[in-house]
């Protein structure tokens, strides 16, 4: 809230330096802006009695995004990848899988291993567990277990995580 949209009797209120002028009506608060040629702006809505500032509102408006973009270039976002294998896969496709799961680890991301089964090869989900223990137990040096092997309809996850 800027200028007339403060409905409030009383605030405390903060100079252009950063300065406490102390508590005071919303017409004296408003006399002090407009002599400076400034806005009188809301900060802390929430306290008792509410906090404003005598500032440029543009200024103060470009500086609050600029501070906003900061914080979201410092964020980090983790996604999760996923790497599907098949009861039946042979050693050289599983090291090719597990060199692209140790790159999705590297990078920091999340990495979701998915067994499928189809047909006949839901009678031997449990020979196929041990598939995912392996491809665990490879990459435990870099990873750790988030999530431990599930059954999830006709498809057995687990999800790994790099290690800090």
């Amino acid at each position: 809230m800027i200028n007339g949209q403060i409905r409030d009797k009383e605030v405390r209120v903060v100079g252009e330096e950063g300065e406490q002028l102390g508590v005071m009506g919303i017409r004296e608060a408003m006399n002090l802006a407009n002599e400076a040629n400034l806005d009188l702006v809301k900060i802390a809505p929430k306290a008792t009695p509410p906090v404003v500032k005598i500032v440029d509102y543009g200024k103060y408006k470009y500086e609050q995004t600029r501070r906003e973009k900061e914080a979201k270039k410092k964020q980090k976002t983790v996604e999760l990848k996923e790497v599907r294998l098949s009861p039946n896969i042979d050693s050289n496709d599983l090291n090719t899988k597990m060199n692209n799961a140790k790159k999705f680890l590297t990078k920091g991301n999340k990495v979701k291993i998915t067994l499928r089964f189809r047909g006949r090869e839901m009678a031997h989900v449990n020979q196929s567990r041990h598939i995912l223990d392996d491809f665990a137990k490879e990459l435990e040096e870099i990873a750790t277990i988030e999530k431990p092997a599930k059954m999830e309809g006709r498809s057995m996850t687990m999800v790994l995580t790099a290690k800090r």
